[in-house]
């Protein structure tokens, strides 16, 4: 049981890595500091998402300990919704009512795209 809380865990320090420098290098390059980071760990954590989720049940041997050190632990720790509302928040402070309602559009729109685009992939693998 030790075991796996610390996998879990080390998972979980990866994604918090992870997410940290890609949404520090997408803001970077396009020279926002709000929303577009954000945007780009949780698309890219959506379709992964979806895609281990499809693979996991289908034909890929990931055992249900892995899938949960991968989803919970990684997965987990990459994507981040308090993120996301906080800059929300942040835009709406700023009275910047259209780029917080598109932000939120965005976010789940696309979520939801990817996610169903990693599944399929998944399953068609």
């Amino acid at each position: 049981m030790i075991q796996k809380l610390l996998l879990l865990a080390m998972a979980g320090a990866l994604g918090t890595l992870a997410r940290y420098g890609l949404a520090r290098a997408v803001q970077r390059m396009i020279g926002m500091e709000l929303v577009w980071g954000t945007l780009a760990v949780n698309v890219i954590g959506c379709f992964a998402f979806g895609l281990i989720m499809a693979l996991a049940s289908g034909r890929a041997s990931i055992t249900p300990e892995a899938r949960i050190i991968i989803l919970v632990g990684f997965m987990g720790a990459f994507t981040t919704f308090s993120t996301f509302i906080f800059e929300t928040n942040q835009l709406l402070d700023q009275a910047r009512w259209l780029h917080a309602a598109g932000s939120v559009i965005l976010h789940n729109t696309v979520g939801i795209l990817v996610l169903f685009a990693g599944l399929a992939l998944g399953r068609s693998i």
